[in-house]
């Protein structure tokens, strides 16, 4: 589902460079889960904003399906990113003018599905993750963990193939955590969604299949 071949990327500050990958290379396999581990400033927000086409590598593939990420032009990426590649965030990011209805029906909406469909499928996973009774709430009047459930839902309310999880666990208590990567991680088995899962917890990485560690650019499989 997910090659990343030879991946190098550095930026530059004034006259000194800061090599962050060089020639990175994993495979995720077609429903596995695997959690990016590494210490906060080790690069693994910016591989995931590479894999998803949202930065580009200095050298190196991205092949999700076959589909060379960046061969194709921006609006290309972009049509990639909404229809096959769901995210959910540490922060959250709901739309605090949207219910959390309207924000897990949006993905839907974006890639032109009927209103009412689009209101049922969201209603559906509303029911999946607790809330079936808040869609018509607004973001800020939920408790955070509340608010990341329902970032999961809208995350895989269009049935993505690769779901990037980016410290979804890293604004929330412990116990909270402990659920909502329970929750994650079942309904991305349960829908058959690869996800990369990262992390500086190896608390949080126990829950993948598989752990690969970043450090120093390079990274190592437990």
């Amino acid at each position: 589902m997910l090659r990343v071949e030879n991946l190098a990327r550095q930026y530059s500050t004034g006259s000194a460079r800061q090599v962050v990958f060089d020639k990175l290379t994993f495979n995720v396999e077609q429903g596995e889960t695997v959690a990016l581990l590494g210490a906060s400033g080790s690069g693994k927000t910016t591989l995931l904003n590479l894999i998803s086409g949202i930065d580009t590598p200095d050298s190196g593939k991205v092949l999700l399906d076959g589909v060379n990420v960046h061969a194709l032009v921006e609006p290309e990426r972009t049509l990639l990113r909404r229809q096959h590649i769901g995210f959910v965030f540490q922060f959250f990011n709901l739309i605090p003018t949207l219910k959390v209805g309207e924000n897990v029906a949006l993905p839907l909406e974006l890639l032109g599905e009927d209103d009412s469909d689009a209101e049922q499928r969201a209603a559906a996973l509303l029911d999946d993750v607790g809330l079936g009774g808040l869609s018509s709430r607004y973001p800020e009047t939920l408790s955070g963990g509340e608010q990341q459930r329902a970032a999961i839902a809208r995350a895989l309310a269009h049935r993505p193939a690769l779901l990037l999880a980016d410290e979804p666990t890293g604004n929330l208590d412990e116990d909270t955590g402990d659920r909502i990567i329970e929750l994650l991680t079942g309904l991305a088995r349960q829908q058959g969604t690869t996800m990369l899962l990262v992390t500086h917890s190896n608390r949080v990485a126990q829950a993948a299949d598989r752990v690969l560690r970043l450090s120093h650019g390079h990274l190592a499989a437990d």
